[in-house]
């Protein structure tokens, strides 16, 4: 594993960061202003040097990456709820668009400062968020802080559902 400040990461997690952080609007079937938001990486530390990036898509796709190579996918075919949290956080994020830097520049969080990438077909733009340290005159930002926290609870909900059918089957 490679370092990157405090938290170690894999080759893998690396390059499959860069290709959602570079998702093309071209991919999903509808037609998207300059400005329209069609996908939210959110950049997530957590105890233990664990570096999770959340990727949502406008059309309901959400995934989780993990710095140490491990993933957890596909759970959007599967979970309506997982689709809907996914679909809304990506709609309303747009909302934040104007409290947003445009960026070319991915680092990695430090700390427990969390990054939030949103895809347009003008350029990516990051918003930072301190987690509990949201201003009560930043709607927005809170607004776009409780969906994301929100998806990343439905899809907490889906892996406990896939490990119990797993379980259920023997394996």
């Amino acid at each position: 594993m490679a370092t990157t400040d405090r938290y170690p990461v894999t080759q893998k997690y690396l390059m499959t960061r860069a290709q959602a952080l570079s998702f093309p609007a071209k991919f999903f079937e509808q037609k998207f202003g300059k400005n329209d938001v069609y996908g939210v990486v959110v950049d997530i530390p957590m105890p233990g040097g664990i570096l999770t990036t959340m990727v949502c898509f406008i059309n309901g796709a959400a995934n989780l990456y993990f710095n140490n190579g491990g993933e957890y996918t596909g759970a959007s075919q599967k979970y309506r709820n997982l689709v809907q949290a996914a679909n809304a956080l990506v709609v309303n994020s747009k909302q934040v668009l104007p409290k947003a830097e445009r960026t070319t520049q991915f680092d990695l969080p430090r700390g427990r400062t969390q990054y939030v990438y949103l895809l347009t077909k003008n350029g990516t733009y990051k918003v930072e968020y301190q987690p509990g340290v949201i201003p009560e005159s930043e709607p927005e930002k809170r607004t776009v802080y409780v969906l994301y926290q929100r998806v990343l609870s439905e899809l907490r909900n889906c892996q406990l559902k896939d490990d119990m059918e797993a379980r259920k089957a023997g394996k």
